[in-house]
């Protein structure tokens, strides 16, 4: 299995705006993608900023490319990112899954 991570920063107080943006574009997404094992949304407020961390785990390569395309390293963006993210993270991080648990099987 293979983790994904993706970091992204917004304004806190577009903090639960974005959230159910996420819900409607990527996450959605995520779940509608085989090989898509799950989700961690984590959130951080850190002053007039708030942090999201994603966390997605997938079954293999090939799974995160039907996802992300062939620069499967690269971060994938939405048309409305910009209305939220400070900025854009060019590149997601993969990390082997040693162990998980309640993961989908």
């Amino acid at each position: 299995m293979i983790g994904r991570t993706w970091h992204g920063r917004v304004p806190a107080k577009k903090a639960d705006a974005y959230h159910k943006y996420l819900l409607r574009t990527g996450l959605s997404d995520y779940a509608a993608t085989p090989g898509n094992r799950g989700v961690f949304v984590l959130r951080r407020d850190d002053g007039d900023v708030t942090h999201f961390l994603l966390l997605t785990l997938w079954e293999s390569l090939d799974a995160i490319r039907a996802f992300a395309g062939e620069a499967y390293d690269r971060a994938r963006y939405y048309p409305e990112d910009d209305d939220y993210l400070l900025e854009r993270e060019p590149f997601v991080v993969h990390y082997d899954v040693l162990a998980a648990s309640g993961v989908k099987e």
